[in-house]
């Protein structure tokens, strides 16, 4: 029901953007810039708590900059030259490639505060936040269907208001309540993975690679496993160590793994005087869900737009989310612009049903290339060959991070870059 305490224009928007996270961040960011007014419903409150790597690879460097947020070091960030890959009894680093596309560094910030920042840039740029706001079913128009505002419960006293806008953008993330109350499921054929990470006092703090183990081994039982995933860690320049380790459903041992004592045992094998024990550690293990691949769909539909993980758009070749949270997030609002400014319905609805499209054209090919790395290295032998014959060969690395981190120039590149372009055009952009 609609709160009467309240006039109804404060609850009125062109857009009500659900979730404050990367993505809802993003995509309210950029309609405000454009002159839109939109709502920014954000269920806890900032600073908040989120299971993430906290590494960002040059991808979501560029979305930051698109955003005008302060990377320098003075204000806390950490940038790191590349990718520092461990397998096979090799070790071998790598730096982000130099592209025309994207800057030559990543980041590293802890996911409390980043969100935090993206929220309050949001709001800088004419966005309406509202914290504490659990949004609950949508408002349904019954004659045609479409969602045209959200209930909701606001503030320590969960006092009923309902918010309306004749377009929503669902942000709520890999569960997206909003998107089930609307219909839109999970594909079971789309892969899900799983993160688990803690943080630990350590002396490799000031790391400047992000660390990927290729091989993820579990020691404790008779015989030693290779698990489908690979382990991280990243140096968080406060001190302290992010420590953890992603993990693909493609396998059996998927469901029947404790996947916190597969991180326990997995720090517990690392050399002592890294910290990565116990007594060092600074706060509990967490995991969380990455859907990845468009594993929700369609995009869009009457009147509701999909971005970040709400949609799946977790790469599935590296896990990575925030890059394209935030990228999905610029392509919604872009899209939002034009069909606001469209005379007719009929105008603004063809415009909004261009945004699945320019996903798909995106990213559609390239996700279809990641399903089928999926696949294989849901194999431990596929992973363990791949690890011990590949990281051997500098330049096939070199490729397979352009390719794994989906770092391209889209014209005028390499040869590598032509390849995995070439090749992310040819695949069926399901």
């Amino acid at each position: 029901m609609t709160d009467v305490t309240e006039p109804l224009s404060e609850n009125t928007a062109d857009v009500i953007v659900v979730g404050a996270g990367p993505a809802g961040s993003t995509t309210a960011y950029h309609l405000a810039k454009a002159g839109l007014d939109v709502l920014l419903l954000e269920k806890t409150a900032f600073p908040r708590e989120k299971v993430c790597g906290d590494g960002l690879t040059p991808r979501a460097v560029k979305q930051l900059v698109a955003m005008g947020i302060d990377i320098s070091e003075e204000a806390g960030w950490l940038r790191n030259k590349g990718l520092r890959i461990i397998g096979g009894g090799v070790r071998l680093q790598l730096d982000w490639p130099d592209l025309a596309s994207f800057p030559d560094y990543g980041l590293v910030r802890k996911r409390d505060d980043f969100d935090d920042q993206l929220a309050r840039q949001a709001q800088k740029a004419g966005a309406r936040l509202f914290e504490r706001c659990n949004v609950g079913a949508p408002v349904v128009d019954d004659r045609t269907g479409r969602i045209t505002g959200v209930h909701a419960k606001l503030g320590e006293d969960k006092r009923e208001v309902t918010f309306h806008a004749p377009l929503v953008v669902a942000a709520d993330g890999n569960s997206t309540r909003l998107s089930l109350a609307m219909g839109l499921h999970r594909r079971e054929d789309r892969p899900m993975g799983v993160a688990v990470r803690t943080y630990f006092t350590s002396p490799r703090h000031e790391d400047d690679y992000l660390e990927s183990w290729l091989e993820l081994w579990d020691r404790r039982g008779a015989e030693d496993r290779l698990l489908p995933g690979y382990g991280w860690i990243f140096g968080m320049g406060d001190g302290t160590s992010n420590v953890g380790l992603g993990v693909l459903n493609t396998s059996d041992s998927f469901k029947e793994l404790d996947w916190r004592e597969v991180l326990k045992a997995w720090c517990a094998s690392m050399p002592e005087d890294w910290g990565y024990t116990p007594d060092n550690m600074t706060g509990p293990i967490r995991g969380a869900a990455l859907p990845m691949a468009f594993n929700r769909q369609p995009h869009y539909t009457k009147g509701l737009l999909l971005v970040g993980d709400a949609g799946g758009l977790v790469n599935p070749f590296n896990g990575e989310g925030i890059a394209y949270a935030m990228e999905s997030g610029q392509i919604a609002a872009d899209v939002i612009v034009q069909a606001h400014a469209r005379s007719t319905p009929a105008g603004r609805e063809m415009a909004l049903q261009r945004y699945p499209r320019v996903l798909k054209d995106t990213y559609g090919g390239y996700y279809t290339l990641g399903r089928a790395f999926v696949k294989l290295i849901g194999n431990p032998k596929v992973m363990q060959i791949a690890a011990q014959r590949g990281l051997t060969h500098p330049l096939l690395m070199k490729f397979t991070l352009k390719l794994l981190a989906n770092l391209t120039d889209p014209t005028g590149g390499d040869a590598m870059d032509r390849i995995i372009n070439g090749l992310s055009k040819v695949a069926p952009k399901a």
